[in-house]
C-alpha cells in the first residue's frame, strides 16, 4: 500500500532548519531546529525522510517542474524530445531553452542548481545528526548502518544531477562544513567524491529494506553504473552493469526484470515492480505532491489533467519511430527523409490532425507519445481542445507519466499546489530498461557485440508483445505496428560502429520521454551532441517554424552555465579570486 512507502511528507513542516536561503548553500532561519536538537535516533530517521522527500516535493520554494531530477527541460527538451509546448508567453523562460539560447540568468538553471545544494544540504544535516546520535539506544545496528548508505546514495544522486547538468567542476559541500554559508571554489572536478559516496552507500546498504522506497545496495550499484558512463569509464561501468544485470534485486527481494507490461511502470496501480531500481515514491494521500515534476506536462483543456499542453513530443521523436519492412529502425537517419506519420490537417474537410496508417511504426510510438486518431491510455480518442498551441507546440501529447481513467477511478488522481494536475503514479528514477541498454554500450565498447545485441532484443522483445500493442474498441491494432528483434545475420553482430548506432537508437525509442536524451547525447561527445540536434533542429523546422530561428549548439556546450546569481552572491575569497567561475565555453 502506499501509505507504506517512504514518502516523506508529513514531516516536512517540522523540519524547517533545512530551508535554503538566497545563496545556494543556504542559511539556517533563526529560532529553527538544529542538528544538534536532533542528533537522536528520532531526529536522524526524520531528517533522512526529509532528504528523500527532496526527490519527491517541490522543496524550500523552488518549483519542482524547474528543478526536479526528472529533467523534462533539460534531459528532454534540450535534447529534443520534446518542444515546450503549451504558448509562447507561458513560462516563457523556456522559449531560450528550447532555441538553444540559454543564458546564465536563466531562471530555470538557478533553480536545478539551487535543488541540488538544497538536496546535499538536507544530507548533510543528516549525516551531522547521525554522527551526534552514535552509541544511543533507540537504533539498531543494521539499521544505522542502513540510513548511512541511505543519505550517502541520496547525496551521490544529487551531485550526480549537478554533474549531469553543469558538469563536474561544481562545488562539493559535504557534512565536514557546520557554517551557514561556506565559501567554495568549483575549481575541483568531483567525480571522485560521487564516487566515494557510492561506493560508501555500496559497502552499507542492505540488500533488502521493510520499505519500498528506500534504496538498497542494487539501487546504489546501479546508480554507480550510471554515474561511471557519464563519466566515460566505461570499463569499470561495464563490471558494475553486468553485476546489476545479473544478480540484483528489488528493496522487497524480487529479482530484477522487464516487465512484460509496459504500463506497470507508468501506472500508480502496477508500480514497484521488477523493472524498478529506484523510484521516487509518491501518494494520493497528499494534496500538495503528486508527480509535482510533471505538472504542467498533461493534455490541455478537457484531457485527462486539463493542464497546460506543455512538453509535446517532437516532430523528430515522433518520426523516429518509423521502422522497415523487417521492423527494424532506421539508423542512420532515413526517417527524416520520409513523409512524417502525422501531419496538421489543412482545414478544408479535413480533420484538426491526419494520422497516415499506412506507414509502419514501433509500437512504443503510442505508448510514449499521445497522436490524434489513436487512443490515448483508455480515455478514448484525443479531442482537438488537447492541444493547447499547434503552432508553437506541434500536434501530440506527452502520455507516458499521464494518469490512467483507471487510476482516476481508484483515487490515484491529486493535485499540486491546489490547481496542477498530478497523481500518485511513482516516477522511476533508476529502471532496469535504462541499465541494460547502458551495459549494452559497455559490451559493445569492449567488442562483445553480440551479448550487446542480446540485450538490445531483450528490450524488442518485450516491445512486441500483444499486451503493448495499442488496440482499437474492435481489439484491431490502432495503427501498423512492427517490431523485430535483430537477426544474426544483422551488421550489429559483426560491426562495432553498427552495433553502437543500433544500442543508441534503442535507448532513444526505449527512454523516449523519460528526460534522458540530451544525458545520453553528452556522453556520446559534443560533437554528436551538436551534429544530432542540428539534425533535430533542421528536421523540426519543416512543421514548427520557430526552430528556423534556433541556434546550434556548439561541441564544447556539454554543460549548461553557472547561474549568473550565484557566480555574483558567492563573489571573491581574500585573494579577490571569484568562488565560482564560468566554464570555459560559456565565458
Amino acid at each position: 500500500m502506499k501509505s507504506k512507502y517512504i514518502l516523506a511528507i508529513g514531516c516536512l513542516a517540522a523540519l524547517s532548519f533545512s530551508s535554503c536561503g538566497d545563496d545556494f548553500l543556504g542559511k539556517e532561519p533563526q529560532g529553527a531546529l538544529t542538528p544538534d536538537a536532533l542528533a537522536n535516533p528520532t531526529g536522524v530517521e526524520l531528517l533522512t525522510v526529509s532528504a528523500y522527500a527532496g526527490l519527491a516535493v517541490p522543496v524550500d520554494g523552488y518549483d519542482p517542474y524547474q528543478a526536479s531530477p526528472f529533467n523534462w527541460v533539460w534531459g528532454g527538451i534540450y535534447g529534443g524530445d520534446a518542444n515546450k509546448g503549451s504558448d509562447p508567453g507561458d513560462q516563457s523562460v523556456v522559449n531560450e531553452i528550447e532555441m538553444y539560447n540559454t543564458l546564465s540568468t536563466n531562471g530555470y538553471i538557478a533553480q536545478k542548481w539551487a535543488w541540488v545544494y538544497v538536496m546535499a544540504k538536507r544530507v548533510n544535516l543528516a549525516l551531522q545528526a547521525w554522527q551526534g546520535a552514535e552509541g544511543m539506544p533507540g537504533m539498531s545496528d543494521t539499521d544505522r548502518k542502513s540510513r548511512y548508505g541511505e543519505l550517502k546514495f541520496l547525496r551521490a544522486l544529487a551531485y550526480f544531477e549537478g554533474i549531469r547538468v553543469f558538469g563536474p567542476f561544481i562545488p562539493w559541500v559535504d557534512e565536514t562544513y557546520t557554517e551557514n554559508d561556506p565559501k567554495v571554489h568549483n575549481d575541483i572536478n568531483i567525480y571522485d567524491n560521487v564516487l566515494k559516496d557510492i561506493d560508501d552507500a555500496i559497502a552499507n546498504l542492505p540488500e533488502t529494506q521493510t520499505e519500498v522506497g528506500r534504496a538498497n545496495v542494487w539501487a546504489a550499484k546501479a546508480l554507480k553504473g550510471k554515474i561511471l558512463m557519464h563519466k566515460g569509464d566505461i570499463a569499470a561501468a561495464k563490471t558494475v552493469l553486468a553485476d546489476v544485470v545479473n544478480n540484483g534485486t528489488t528493496s522487497s527481494g524480487a529479482a530484477y526484470g522487464l516487465e512484460d507490461d509496459l504500463d506497470n511502470n507508468f501506472n500508480a496501480l502496477t508500480e514497484n515492480g521488477k523493472e524498478a531500481i529506484f523510484s521516487v515514491q509518491y501518494s494520493a494521500a497528499d494534496e500538495n505532491t503528486g508527480g509535482a515534476p510533471f505538472c504542467l506536462n498533461y493534455p490541455h483543456n478537457s484531457g485527462p489533467g486539463g493542464c497546460c499542453g506543455f512538453y509535446q513530443p517532437s516532430f523528430e521523436l515522433v518520426n523516429s519511430f518509423q521502422v522497415d519492412a523487417q521492423g527494424l529502425p532506421y539508423l542512420n537517419g532515413e526517417y527524416r527523409n520520409k513523409a512524417t506519420v502525422s501531419r496538421k490537417g489543412t482545414g478544408t474537410n479535413e480533420p484538426f490532425v491526419v494520422t497516415d496508417n499506412s506507414i509502419a511504426v514501433d509500437p512504443r510510438l503510442d505508448f510514449a507519445v499521445g497522436r490524434y486518431g489513436i487512443p490515448y491510455k483508455d480515455w478514448g480518442m484525443p479531442k482537438d481542445d488537447w492541444v493547447r498551441n499547434p503552432v508553437n507546440g506541434g500536434i501530440f501529447m506527452p502520455k507516458k507519466h499521464v494518469f490512467s481513467k483507471a487510476e482516476e477511478a481508484a483515487g490515484m488522481k491529486n493535485l499540486f499546489n491546489g490547481w496542477a494536475p498530478g497523481s500518485a503514479m511513482n516516477m522511476q528514477y533508476l529502471s532496469v530498461r535504462d541499465i541494460k541498454l547502458l551495459y549494452a554500450e559497455a559490451l559493445a565498447d569492449a567488442g562483445q557485440l553480440s551479448e550487446a545485441m542480446t540485450q538490445v532484443n531483450d528490450v524488442r522483445r518485450r516491445a512486441a508483445l500483444d499486451v503493448n500493442i495499442i488496440k482499437l474498441e474492435n481489439g484491431q491494432a490502432a495503427a501498423n505496428y512492427k517490431v523485430a528483434e535483430y537477426p544474426t545475420s544483422h551488421a550489429a553482430f559483426t560491426s562495432k560502429d553498427v552495433c553502437i548506432k543500433a544500442i543508441r537508437m534503442e535507448r532513444k525509442l526505449e527512454l523516449a520521454m523519460e528526460g534522458e536524451r540530451w544525458f545520453d547525447l553528452v556522453r556520446w561527445g559534443g560533437d554528436v551532441m551538436s551534429s544530432e540536434l542540428k539534425a533535430y533542429i533542421d528536421y523540426e523546422k519543416q512543421y514548427i517554424p520557430k526552430f528556423a530561428a534556433a541556434s546550434v549548439l556548439p561541441a564544447a556546450k556539454t554543460m549548461l552555465p553557472v547561474p549568473d546569481d550565484q557566480v555574483l552572491t558567492m563573489g571573491n575569497d581574500e585573494n579577490g579570486k571569484p568562488y565560482l567561475v564560468q566554464p570555459d565555453a560559456w565565458k
